[in-house]
């Protein structure tokens, strides 16, 4: 008689799983991991605003790739099991499985359970420090976009520098969030292929309006009146002459609340400014419409050369990144920073054509490459300056001037994105008022009209400064009067001047 309290012995025909092996094992810890992460970055991604799209990356492409690579080792696992079972039935066919009967395999099965727990406790904590450092800047500038280093470079410098990149490129909101992961996406594909664009192309396409994300700081109701602004130049002599001019930027006129007038009426809310461009970068602009919001009237402006009617399609409407089109990675003309040196007193005035000198030495066509560019501005340097004093303090200022300007490999510099914030190097102001753009009445567009936007209230050097005149002063170019027909862009150019 068999004792009923005996065990029952193991059913030897039951099948055992081809799972049930180390390999398989590690692979299901890391699809474990991968799992979790996922679900902890999704749950993250949901209930911070909706405002990160560079999680996305980590969250919709890097967890899934664990837990997929994760299912992979697992199959493959069970693949191998089962091929070794096959092959070795009568000999060895249990090569790689956990016997939990085998002492020696329960200690190791511990010190791997042990493993997997320290496994997915990292993956949880590398979760939250991968959602924390996807919100910084120093991931935007410097890890996803290391190809857009010019412009981490340019932003660093900027007043928005302390604006994370995310207000502005993506904002609040479900739909340019979901917008923002595939473009991200495709960023990534290009970035990681290196086939991205050289300088890269500008303006953005998909960038969205900018009364939704300038506006929530730079709202349009704030009075702003009329700001005052320096120019400081340095003429392109032998002595290195100072010209300053002095100016009242007529942002807005008449009274808070009333009609707008000045600059920003060009987005105020009774007219709709409406400009068609036949260019990528939006300098041509043959032809313009403005829109009376409140009777409906309309008006057109076209140049005499552009005949029929804009695509429906490409007509844009005018906003703030029209003019401000580099608001937070603007990239100075040579000649300017090379001013702003000299008017710092970081760039000695006392070397002849300093000015001239330091510009051509920046914008030498030998210039190639990031890493050969301070050796060839220190010889060019040398062979105008040699055995001045001051020739190693001005090599290293105009080396410096370089690094955070002109990036050669990348292909990025003013040359390359026009800032339309003005109209001394680009066309910026004059790409619409100058004269050419006309009404089927003869209504111009008026280039000659300065006062619109600016009220001249001192210009010269020294004691001309100390005199400000309030009704404004016509402005006087150094050297002399200029051919009317040409605009400030037709010499200057960020450069060596024309």
């Amino acid at each position: 008689m068999s004792d009923p309290i005996a065990p029952l012995p193991s059913d030897p025909g039951k099948p055992r799983s081809h799972f049930n092996n180390w390999i398989s094992a590690i692979g299901g810890v890391i699809a474990a991991g991968g799992m979790f992460s996922f679900a902890f970055l999704v749950w993250m991604d949901f209930t911070q605003g909706d405002k990160n799209p560079y999680l996305g990356i980590f969250t919709y492409i890097v967890a899934p790739g664990f837990l997929i690579a994760g299912l992979a080792i697992a199959v493959i696992g069970a693949w191998m099991q089962r091929r070794w079972a096959i092959k070795h039935a009568a000999t060895m066919p249990d090569k790689w499985r956990l016997d939990f009967s085998n002492a020696r395999q329960r200690h190791s099965l511990i010190l791997f359970g042990l493993g997997a727990a320290g496994f997915l406790m990292l993956s949880a904590f590398g979760s939250y420090q991968t959602f924390l450092y996807s919100e910084s800047t120093q991931f935007c500038g410097q890890v996803c976009h290391a190809a857009m280093n010019p412009e981490f470079v340019a932003y660093q410098r900027n007043a928005h520098a302390r604006v994370d990149c995310v207000e502005c490129h993506v904002g609040s909101g479900a739909q340019w969030f979901i917008k923002a992961k595939l473009n991200g996406v495709h960023q990534l594909i290009a970035y990681t292929l290196d086939n991205y664009q050289r300088p890269i192309a500008t303006p953005v396409k998909n960038l969205r309006p900018a009364q939704d994300t300038c506006e929530k700081c730079h709202w349009p109701e704030k009075f702003a009146g009329s700001v005052e602004r320096n120019a400081e130049h340095f003429l392109s002599d032998k002595k290195n002459t100072p010209y300053t001019a002095r100016l009242l930027m007529r942002v807005n006129q008449g009274q808070p609340g009333g009609p707008l007038s000045g600059i920003h009426w060009h987005v105020n809310p009774d007219d709709r400014v409406e400009y068609f461009a036949t260019d990528e970068k939006r300098q041509d602009i043959p032809w313009m419409r403005v829109t009376n919001l409140k009777d409906g009237t309309s008006r057109i402006f076209r140049t005499a050369a552009f005949k029929g009617e804009p695509p429906a399609a490409q007509i844009r409407v005018m906003d703030c990144i029209d003019c401000h089109n580099r608001p937070a990675h603007g990239f100075p003309a040579a000649n300017d920073v090379v001013e702003r040196a000299m008017a710092a007193g970081t760039l000695s005035t006392n070397l002849p054509n300093i000015k001239r000198v330091a510009v051509q030495a920046m914008t030498q066509k030998e210039i190639t490459t990031d890493a050969a560019a301070p050796q060839q501005i220190a010889d060019f340097l040398r062979g105008k300056y040699a055995g001045a004093q001051e020739l190693p303090a001005v090599t290293a200022e105009v080396q410096q001037l370089f690094a955070t300007t002109i990036f050669p490999e990348r292909k990025a510099d003013w040359r390359v994105y026009p800032n339309n914030l003005g109209h001394k190097d680009w066309l910026g102001c004059f790409r619409c008022h100058d004269d050419k753009h006309k009404t089927a009445a003869g209504q111009a567009v008026r280039a000659s009209e300065c006062s619109s936007c600016h009220t001249l209230i001192a210009q010269g050097t020294g004691a001309e400064l100390e005199s400000l005149t309030a009704r404004g002063l016509t402005f006087k170019h150094p050297g002399g009067e200029l051919d009317p027909d040409l605009t400030c862009s037709d010499c200057h150019n960020g450069g060596v001047q024309k």
